[in-house]
């Protein structure tokens, strides 16, 4: 998939998370926005084979809204969602989880996290060794 292609489908799903699904209404649902009680926090992850998002085309997708309540279709939402605030929303603070036991095989996996949590803009890219190293970060949020 071409890297525009790529952006388009993600932002299509980042704008689907945060702001729900075209209904075909004239009018608009009032947003609570930035003064409201939640800032929102709405997530695409994808995951692909290779070693940078550049040049993968993404495998998977997923969906995690941590704000007002966990959803999306992460498998794990509330764990997620719950791991992501434990970390102040640093995709880099999430660390190998102890007694996690991978092989060294090399088949390189890019995660890319884009979308806002808690108001601000997020765009993360991630390469891992293998699958099984991007499942030893975290409890949750990079296993989907």
């Amino acid at each position: 998939m071409p890297t525009t292609a790529r952006w388009a489908a993600t932002l299509t799903l980042t704008a689907t998370a945060v702001c729900g699904p075209l209904l075909g209404s004239a009018h608009a649902a009032p947003s609570l926005g930035p003064s409201g009680l939640y800032a929102p926090s709405a997530l695409v992850l994808t995951m692909g084979h290779g070693n940078s998002a550049a040049t993968v085309t993404p495998e998977r997708a997923v969906t995690l809204n941590c704000a007002p309540t966990a959803s999306g279709t992460h498998p794990a939402a509330t764990q997620a969602c719950a791991e992501l605030r434990g970390a102040g929303g640093d995709l880099d603070a999430l660390t190998v989880r102890d007694g996690a036991v991978c092989t060294k095989q090399f088949d390189p996996v890019v995660v890319t996290v884009d979308g806002v949590w808690q108001g601000k803009r997020v765009s993360y890219e991630r390469t891992f060794a293998n699958e099984c190293v991007k499942n030893s970060y975290g409890m949750t949020v990079f296993t989907f």
